[in-house]
């Protein structure tokens, strides 16, 4: 079994009120879906949409290889389990992300969320404790379900937990941050599990000194990188829609360098400051005006959260003011595409000379390895050596501090210049990291921590 927030199908009305079921989209789905996919598996999930709950009054819904479980959640209750605490507060956390002399604030309103969050993390270990089989085994992933693991094993010992966190995870002082009850309580959940997985050594030994610190006990941890799925990227650079985006991009570009991003719109992609460097790159090296296209396939993230409206709005801003400065008839310096479109973002990988990756931090950063996965110019990789994915493949990446912009216009404009003997070798060593592993890896290590 799975238990996640976001489910593997989505669910929508056609024209004629009718319900319709696909595939869903996430990085989860994308990685863990091809290998879990005609298994049998039951996948647990939040209905968040409203025909999702619609959905919900048909059971477990089987289509598209997939088993699922939806479970309808009071909206309020939902909100303040989503909004206020999973990305309001464990994503704030996780990713170093807090003005602290403003926030937090953990006031009565914020007790009231927490316990819609432990509702909603009771209502998963119900469901899933109600389906599963004898000795059955559950990944539990991210966090949004930390308690999961710790629930189920009061309700059902027979199953064997293991929990996978998609976040880096902070340090055993930054969890001082959370009062000291809610962070005993988010701890004794993930140590509930066999074993808690992360996509880093780094951010498993954050985990390990907490517990110690906090515990006084240090539980099981693993470390498993998941991996994009080759053959799903290779139908998608196949498609009619993604074949046309290319055939666009390559007309727009020309024969100009072109320098892309991938991301969503969130503080800690460091959106802004990539932004920063390039206008840096042109201010002091004016050889470069009118010779590099910067492609932004970025799209809004959390639009439920008064910081992440604002930071939309600076990313606008700031674009509109430097194609403003730096624009000369025929040359626009940034392309800003804010709708999110897989099939074009993946033509601008494959159409990239320089892909720059500059999270101030990220659990892994999936994009780092499909990038080199689809490209097909050699291109260079510029990586924030904040995202976990650096650990894995180190100076294969031009790694930079994500907080120097003056560092991270040095990397660019190094990429811009390497020879085409030099890039081969680049690009080459990061097509075989990123073809390294694939999701059947991923699951095999997860079913490995179950077993241990």
């Amino acid at each position: 079994m799975i238990a996640s927030n976001r489910g593997p199908l989505s669910f929508s009305f056609d024209d004629s009120g009718q319900l319709q079921t696909k595939r869903g989209g996430g990085g989860l789905v994308s990685s863990l879906g091809p290998a879990v996919e005609g298994t049998g598996a039951t996948w647990v999930a939040a209905a968040i949409t409203p025909a999702d709950r619609e959905a919900t009054g048909r059971g477990i819904v089987e289509a598209e290889g997939f088993r699922l479980r939806s479970l309808a959640i009071d909206p309020d209750e939902y909100r303040m389990f989503y909004d206020v605490i999973a990305n309001g507060t464990l994503w704030f956390l996780f990713h170093r992300l807090w003005d602290l002399p403003r926030r937090p604030r953990f006031d009565a309103r914020w007790r009231e969320a927490w316990v819609a969050f432990r509702s909603v993390n009771q209502t998963f270990a119900a469901a899933v404790a109600e389906e599963a089989p004898e000795g059955a085994t559950v990944l539990v992933h991210d966090y949004h379900l930390p308690l999961v693991g710790g629930l189920l094993a009061d309700k059902r010992p027979d199953v064997r937990s293991v929990y996978f966190n998609h976040t880096p995870f902070c340090t055993a002082d930054e969890i001082g941050i959370l009062p000291d009850d809610v962070a005993v309580e988010l701890l004794e959940g993930l140590a509930g599990n066999r074993a808690c997985g992360f996509h880093t050594r780094r951010w498993a030994a954050s985990f390990e000194d907490c517990c110690r610190r906090l515990l006084g006990r240090v539980p099981a941890t693993y470390v498993a990188p998941p991996a994009p799925d080759p053959d799903d990227f290779r139908s998608t650079v196949e498609s009619e829609t993604s074949q046309r985006a290319f055939e666009k991009l390559d007309r727009e570009v020309g024969d100009r360098a072109f320098l892309v991003r991938v991301d969503r719109i969130e503080l800690s992609k460091n959106v802004l400051r990539g932004f920063h460097a390039y206008d840096e790159l042109l201010r002091t090296r004016p050889e470069w005006r009118e010779r590099v296209v910067f492609g932004a396939y970025v799209y809004p993230s959390r639009e439920g959260l008064a910081e992440y409206l604002a930071y939309r709005q600076e990313v606008e801003s700031l674009v509109r003011r430097l194609n403003e400065k730096w624009a000369t008839p025929g040359w626009t310096p940034i392309l800003l595409e804010m709708t999110d479109d897989f099939p074009r973002s993946v033509a601008a990988l494959r159409r990239s000379d320089v892909l720059l990756v500059n999270p101030v931090r990220d659990g892994l950063n999936l994009v780092a390895l499909e990038g080199p996965l689809v490209n097909e110019r050699d291109g260079v990789l510029v990586l924030s050596r904040e995202a976990g994915i650096a650990e894995h493949i180190g100076d294969r990446a031009l790694l930079v501090n994500p907080y120097d912009i003056a560092g991270t216009a040095d990397a660019i404009d190094r990429a811009l210049r390497m020879s085409a003997e030099e890039r081969r070798a680049h690009h080459h060593a990061l097509k075989a990291a990123a073809l390294a592993r694939t999701p059947q890896d991923w699951l095999d290590d997860q079913l490995a921590a179950a077993a241990g």
